[in-house]
């Protein structure tokens, strides 16, 4: 009668988590609780038929709470995750302005994990508290809880402030998933952020991986820390000769035909101009920072092009003058300075015959 009982409460259990399931599938498109739900719900009727028609086996019961406790954990679990990934589908990333998205995003998971830390935990400790040994020992265990306490603290205090340093990442909103960081000169995005460390997925798909106390004590660049539209620079260095104006109005008409261009900022200033060369400086917006750097690269490559179809003057030169006539005179013993140190002007003569003296 007891194995009959048994198996008809299973097969109700278990087809009272397929109906559930369904349900639930049709509103959340997850499956994560099914298996935990089967597992736990044919473990709970079990349960109550052993306690209908109980048995002298305390092994055997022992086991199966045990077991139920495991199960009720990993369906709280699932239950979480099965909350969160519906919440996080509701709020878009893939949009231009994500910058609230991606802090949400970042906090939900952050207390996703530390929830499902804290659940294992309280798991563990359930188990423990059902062996009567574990009760006994629990006295002696809370009377020196404060020197336990310490050493732990002292064994696992990086662990432990890795851990406090990913909650005030979470919650400070210093650094958010997909955002774009310059970390120990490396250009990435935060990829992933775990209670222990970050994850960051570098330019050339390489993953850089740093404590989360690294983020609280190091300075680092954020790109997108309040909005995702950058600005980034072009320098060229050009002959005098180079037609700024009609180079500004070639630029503006190239970024006007470009997606990359967000059409916020256009502009080509002279820098500086010293010695032999003029050095152009072109400012540029785009709304994040890969269709910056594409951007930047599109600029130089076209203002290079059209200086070497339109302008060739223009390109860098360095002048150099041949002095024709004849041959200077070299220096004598007592006169070691040539008269063209001073230039050729006049004043420069003055200059020549003051130092080196009256030509001879």
């Amino acid at each position: 009668m007891l194995f009959v009982v048994l198996g008809c409460s299973v097969a109700f259990a278990l087809l009272a988590v397929e109906v559930i399931h369904r349900l639930v599938r049709r509103f959340t498109h997850s499956g994560k609780m099914y298996r935990p739900g089967q597992l736990f719900g044919a473990l709970l009727a079990a349960q109550i038929s052993l306690s209908v028609y109980p048995i002298d086996a305390p092994a055997a019961l022992h086991a199966l709470g045990i077991a139920l406790i495991l199960a009720g954990a990993w369906l709280l679990a699932a239950l979480i995750s099965t909350l969160v990934d519906i919440s996080l589908s509701r709020i878009r990333t893939d949009v231009t302005d994500n910058r609230h998205a991606r802090r949400v995003h970042t906090q939900i998971t952050l207390v996703r994990r530390l929830t499902l830390v804290i659940i294992g935990v309280l798991a563990v400790g359930a188990i423990l508290m059902t062996f009567p040994g574990a009760r006994a020992i629990g006295s002696t265990v809370l009377a020196s809880a404060a020197v336990i306490g310490a050493v732990a603290a002292l064994a696992a205090q990086s662990l432990l402030g890795n851990v406090i340093s990913g909650m005030q990442i979470a919650f400070s909103d210093a650094v958010r998933l997909d955002d774009v960081v310059v970390v120990e000169g490396e250009w990435g995005r935060v990829e992933d952020i775990t209670l222990t460390y970050v994850v960051l997925h570098l330019w050339d798909d390489r993953r850089l991986v740093l404590p989360t106390s690294y983020f609280l004590k190091t300075p680092f660049e954020n790109w997108t820390r309040t909005q995702s539209a950058l600005l980034g620079t072009v320098e060229l260095d050009l002959d005098w000769t180079v037609p700024v104006e009609a180079m500004r109005q070639e630029m503006r008409s190239m970024l006007e035909g470009s997606d990359l261009w967000d059409g916020r900022v256009s502009v080509l200033q002279v820098t500086e101009a010293v010695h032999g060369f003029v050095r152009l400086r072109a400012l540029v917006s785009a709304a994040d920072a890969g269709k910056l750097w594409d951007l930047r690269c599109l600029v130089r490559e076209h203002l290079v092009d059209w200086v070497q179809r339109q302008h060739g003057g223009a390109l860098p030169q360095v002048r150099t003058r041949a002095v024709t006539g004849a041959k200077r005179q070299q220096p004598t013993s007592d006169q070691h300075t040539d008269a063209r140190v001073f230039g050729e002007s006049v004043d420069g003569a003055l200059r020549e015959q003051a130092f080196a003296g009256p030509k001879q």
